[in-house]
């Protein structure tokens, strides 16, 4: 095998045959080092007067309802953590093939991908590690018992509605893996009359993609049922002598339904499935090879929502997910099922609001044995309860969480949050937090040939304080943090296993500093946004940087109205990183402009376009894997008045 997407968080075998691929899942422990927060005073200091210049939303946008921060909607003004929202505009706007694609246009966040749309992909944010980050869709975990973390090449875009995405850990609210933060993607809900869409989209490389769908809702029932289709003949992935010269094309199908029903004003019952499969080729160390990857993804979640009163409701969910992958003719498949059950109350209590949840997860894993690798077929399960306290004080704001998890191998693991905000003045708040979190191995990293039962979970311990501006057009926000990690999953030596290739242990520790400066504005009809970060994150085994991860990252975008138009173009830019543990391989810095236009021309029928790395910027996410250089699209969007 010899795609990243096919290791078993970096097994063995797999280790020697996709040596260049993404580190987060290869064997070898990810470094991460030292650094002092006194580096960043001079930056601070230099970067104050763009606060005042950048924004980050209109009052309109503060009144935004979010459920990420503590799984219970809050209006994004009134949220202490650090939340972005993407909304359905926003994703057609981007012109992107993918979630990773998307959310690195987001302040503190970065990603891999070794080739085009369909390749191994990781997502960094804040430094961590891609499996530091606990994902959903429509409130049902998404995660790989072979890699660790979500495998983000599966997930759809074109189907999803809205993406929040929390920086920050988050395991006091939900468990093992919010380490890094969480995203939440959550697919389309029918409002208002039925109404028909569709949309075709042309672009560079062969790129065509196909969407359809309906959606309304009446007093008692809403539905949304949508479906998509994408393909591309893609670019030559890899680079250098002795690979295969063909072109890496790819393929995705992806259907959607989401149904509730309202029985009266207190209770509601929601279903909703979401099914995509992806192939896609990749080059591996055979050119004579075509290597080809298949992907699925199954989600499924039956709700029950009971508002009891003004100060009382009940949330009940049954939620799956599966994740399968399958490489060909290097055989290897690896098939993780999880089952997660949430009952959550919220009790408002004068200015408290308390909230109880009890949470179970189980997961299964299911690889059959090839010619490098032993069948393995295991399950666990996870028992929670937490309780969380949110409380207004007038100009200061509160809020706590506690959580237990017990695991059906590992045992017991208590995490827990702190969260304090202050209105200090008119338009400004500031805010400080602090955060235990875990991450459990994965039943691949404790019972495959290689692994290791007396592996205990990574746990990290993170603090933070943010200042945040914002007045009726405006609003800048500042974000310090740092995250301690220990007991990092690695591979090592021949020892707590059988095998003498060697073993998973709990050998590594690190520390990830940064700070975000972000924000967005109105200026004589023109709309700005941009962020900057500073991030440091290190090995405190050996003081390297970790691989593939840029100390500086800035974004810039400007929108207008021009001549019936809407016209816009986004910078990105990432600093020098380095490819390997030992920071020996150098990976270039780089900075990519975007341009977009939009026009509707006639009610209903809007035509849009957009060109990708306009400067046709030659540079490397991955060592020795190309990226699409200069691309443009064209989509005619319709949808019925």
């Amino acid at each position: 095998m010899k795609s990243s997407s096919s290791l078993l968080a970096g097994g063995p075998p797999l280790v020697r045959r996709v040596a260049s691929l993404p580190r987060e899942r290869r064997a070898a422990p990810s470094p991460i080092s030292r650094v002092r927060l006194t580096t960043f005073i001079p930056l601070l200091a230099l970067a104050a007067p763009a606060a005042v210049l950048a924004q980050a939303s209109s009052g309109a946008e503060l009144e935004t309802v979010v459920v990420t921060a503590s799984r219970t909607p809050q209006p994004l003004s009134a949220v202490l953590a650090d939340v972005s929202v993407i909304d359905r505009a926003t994703i057609e706007r981007s012109g992107a093939h993918g979630v990773a694609e998307l959310l690195a246009r987001l302040p503190g966040i970065e990603f891999s991908r070794s080739g085009g749309p369909g390749t191994a992909t990781g997502v960094f944010i804040r430094g961590n590690e891609s499996r530091h980050t606990a994902v959903y869709i429509d409130g049902v975990r998404v995660d790989s018992q072979s890699t660790g973390g979500a495998v983000w090449e599966q997930l759809p875009l074109d189907e999803i509605e809205r993406i929040e995405v929390l920086r920050g850990p988050a395991a006091a609210i939900y468990g093992s893996d919010a380490v890094a933060g969480v995203v939440q993607l959550f697919t389309r809900r029918g409002q208002g009359p039925a109404r028909a869409r569709a949309a075709v989209s042309l672009g560079s490389h062969g790129t065509k993609k196909v969407q359809a769908g309906i959606s309304g809702a009446g007093e008692q029932v809403d539905y949304s049922l949508s479906a998509s289709h994408g393909r591309s003949d893609g670019f030559d992935s890899r680079l250098g002598p002795g690979t295969n010269p063909d072109d890496d094309g790819w393929r995705r199908n992806t259907v959607q339904a989401r149904a509730g029903f309202r029985f009266n004003a207190a209770h509601r019952i929601e279903a909703s499935l979401l099914s995509s499969t992806l192939r896609s080729q990749y080059d591996g160390f055979d050119p004579d090879v075509d290597d080809v990857s298949r992907h699925t993804l199954r989600t499924g979640s039956v709700s029950w929502q009971a508002d009891w009163n003004d100060l009382a409701s009940t949330r009940l969910l049954l939620g799956q997910s599966r994740s399968t992958y399958e490489s060909q003719p290097s055989f290897y498949r690896t098939e993780t099922t999880l089952r997660n059950y949430l009952l959550q109350h919220d009790q408002r209590i004068g200015t408290s609001l308390l909230t109880a949840t009890l949470e179970r997860r189980e997961d299964e894993l299911f690889n059959p044995a090839t010619d490098y690798s032993d069948a393995l077929d295991g399950e666990r399960h996870q028992n929670a309860i937490s309780l969380g306290w949110h409380v207004d004080l007038g100009k200061h704001g509160l809020q706590t969480h506690l959580r237990h998890d017990r695991d059906s191998e590992f045992g017991s693991k208590s995490t827990g949050s702190l969260a304090w905000g202050w209105n200090f003045a008119p338009q400004w708040r500031l805010m400080a937090a602090t955060a235990t979190s875990f991450r459990a191995p994965t039943l691949y990293q404790r019972f495959s040939q290689y692994g290791n039962p007396s592996l205990v979970p990574e746990s990290g311990r993170n603090i933070e304080m943010g200042l945040r501006w914002a007045a009726a057009d405006s609003e800048a926000s500042l974000r310090i943090w740092r995250n301690k990690l220990s007991n990092l999953i690695g591979f090592g030596a021949a020892g707590p296993c059988d095998d003498p290739f060697g073993c998973y242990v709990n050998t590594g520790r690190a520390r990830l500093d940064g700070v975000t400066l972000a924000g967005r504005t109105r200026l004589d009809g023109m709309t700005l946004r941009g962020s900057l970060d500073w991030h440091d994150p290190r090995d405190l085994e050996t003081g390297n940087i970790l691989p593939r991860r840029a100390r500086r990252l800035a974004t810039l975008g400007a929108e207008t109205r021009f001549a019936g138009w809407t016209v816009g173009a986004e910078m990105q830019a990432a600093g020098m990183r380095y490819e390997d543990a030992g920071n020996n391989q150098r990976l270039g810095g780089y900075g990519i402009v975007n341009l977009f236009a939009s026009r509707t021309l006639q009610r209903g029928l809007v035509l849009e376009a957009r060109l990708d790395n306009a400067g046709d910027k030659d540079y490397e996410l991955v060592h020795a894997y190309a990226t699409p250089g200069r691309a443009g699209q064209i989509t005619l969007r319709w949808a019925m008045p």
